[in-house]
């Protein structure tokens, strides 16, 4: 069984960027933290971004699956524009069961593994299938021990998330994710709470997306990841994208002076 479903996958094929960002703003009050994102993700590529605290890295992730609202600009996911539907010539919002619609076709993986505590990891990664999707429970279940299997965790099925790891946690959580067949994958700092020695299997699972063909959205600060598996890098500051382009070049060479004092310290 592969990590990812090749119909889900084959879908965004020839169908022009999974994502459009044209000047995208977004704040909390009198506080701008999206000054004018441009950035497009193909169908099939791993976008890694990387930047400071605070340069909006985590909030252009939540704003492409409508956890925030784009206040200025065009976002526009998997050919839908995030939060509107067109029709008559206007744009009206989306309600409760549009975003809920559109976030089955996208799974997103935390820093905090965001699991339920009182559930078996079997149970956490079949319980989106049956209670979003109506998948029969049995189905469900079988699929999550498959999902648990790729991610090297079929014998932890039935532990509780007291009972695992930080890196066996998160990779409980990307099976999760994964169960709901997204056509696209978004990662928010995935490794960032985890102890050194957790990255890799972690980072292996990511890899092993990357190889069969997943498009993913990674903010990230494992600059290895992101130099060895992305095919472009972003590098956030102040709200705007300021540097973009192949990872090796952008490592090696950054033009820009704030990137280079970035890339100094976490090389």
């Amino acid at each position: 069984m592969s990590l990812v479903d090749e119909q889900a996958l084959d879908s965004t094929k020839g169908a022009g960027p999974v994502v459009v960002a044209e000047g995208v703003r977004m704040g909390y009050g009198h506080v701008e933290v999206l000054r004018g994102v441009d950035l497009q993700v193909q169908p099939g590529e791993v976008s890694c971004i990387i930047g400071p605290s605070g340069s909006g890295k985590s909030t252009f992730l939540r704003c492409l699956n409508g956890l925030e609202h784009v206040q200025a600009g065009s976002l526009r996911v998997l050919g839908h524009e995030v939060g509107y539907t067109l029709r008559g010539g206007h744009y009206h919002p989306w309600g409760p069961k549009e975003y809920a619609r559109f976030r089955t076709e996208i799974g997103m993986v935390f820093q905090r593994f965001n699991l339920f505590a009182h559930q078996s990891a079997l149970e956490n990664v079949a319980c989106a299938p049956v209670q979003v999707a109506g998948r029969p429970k049995a189905e469900a279940a079988a699929a999550a021990l498959q999902y648990l299997d790729r991610v090297g965790l079929a014998e932890h099925a039935h532990k509780r998330p007291h009972q695992l790891s930080g890196g066996q946690q998160q990779r409980v959580a990307i099976a999760r994710a994964l169960a709901m067949h997204p056509k696209v994958m978004l990662f928010d700092e995935p490794t960032s709470a985890l102890d050194p020695e957790l990255v890799d299997e972690v980072l292996e699972v990511m890899k092993e997306l990357a190889r069969e063909g997943m498009t993913m959205v990674v903010v990230t600060h494992e600059i290895g990841f992101a130099r060895e598996v992305g095919d472009t890098l972003s590098f956030f500051d102040a709200g705007v994208v300021l540097e973009h382009g192949a990872p090796r070049e952008l490592i090696a060479n950054p033009q820009h002076k704030r990137t280079q004092a970035f890339l100094s310290t976490v090389r």
